[in-house]
């Protein structure tokens, strides 16, 4: 009886780890199904990206289609240059075998718009600090022009007084380097060129005369022809 009793405690024993067993493969077989599930989502969800990802790529090729690459296009650029230079497009140009232009001086971040200025003569244009700087350059002619010391003076008070009045400025634009004239000594430099001038005129007119009267009776009669022509 109690090897019966023993045995009856055995049977149950497996039954009840057969019971457990079989519950922990249920689970097992949960869990599974749900991972393939989610690892199909996965797939689906890597399979749009790479579909995706080949069509844009796709699309960029056929856009790009029949355009020349970065070296096709220096290709041509550099001969287009060889045949122009074949044909002298480039003989003849303004400048060519000149030296360049203001090298000596400093860097000037308006100078195209000086050159503009000098270039084409104009007046009232632009700001002040190139204006100024033109009239500058122009103002011993206009001193040399004026009809007397006190128009030359007052030509003078005026460059000075507009100087002053543009360094002052508050508007911005770039500054005004543009020295004042003494006008003492601007007039009495003035003076010394209109001195030279007439001393140079004087010396030409003698220096004519002196040729004239060295010529024969027919070589001034010639001369006289061409004057009047001229």
């Amino acid at each position: 009886m109690p090897s019966i009793a023993t045995g009856g405690k055995d049977a149950a024993s497996v039954e009840g780890s057969g019971s457990t067993d079989a519950a922990g493969k249920s689970r097992l077989d949960v869990v599974a199904g749900k991972k393939e599930r989610s690892d199909s989502r996965l797939n689906a969800a890597r399979y749009q990206v790479d579909r995706l990802i080949e069509e844009s790529g796709e699309a960029e090729e056929d856009a790009n289609a029949g355009q020349p690459t970065m070296e096709q296009r220096a290709q041509f650029v550099e001969l287009s240059i060889v045949q122009a230079m074949r044909r002298g497009d480039f003989d003849n140009l303004p400048g060519a075998g000149k030296p360049l232009q203001n090298l000596r001086q400093t860097h000037d971040p308006n100078w195209w718009i000086r050159q503009k200025i000098e270039r084409e003569r104009l007046t009232g244009l632009g700001p002040p600090a190139l204006t100024l700087r033109t009239e500058d350059a122009e103002l011993n002619a206009r001193l040399d022009a004026a009809s007397s010391e006190h128009a030359a003076r007052e030509l003078l008070e005026d460059f000075n007084r507009r100087v002053v009045e543009a360094r002052r400025q508050l508007r911005g634009g770039p500054p005004v380097v543009t020295p004042t004239r003494d006008i003492e000594e601007e007039l009495a430099k003035r003076q010394e060129r209109r001195t030279n001038r007439y001393r140079e005129q004087q010396e030409a007119r003698e220096r004519e005369e002196a040729e004239y009267a060295a010529m024969s009776r027919r070589e001034r009669r010639l001369a006289r022809r061409r004057r009047d022509r001229g």
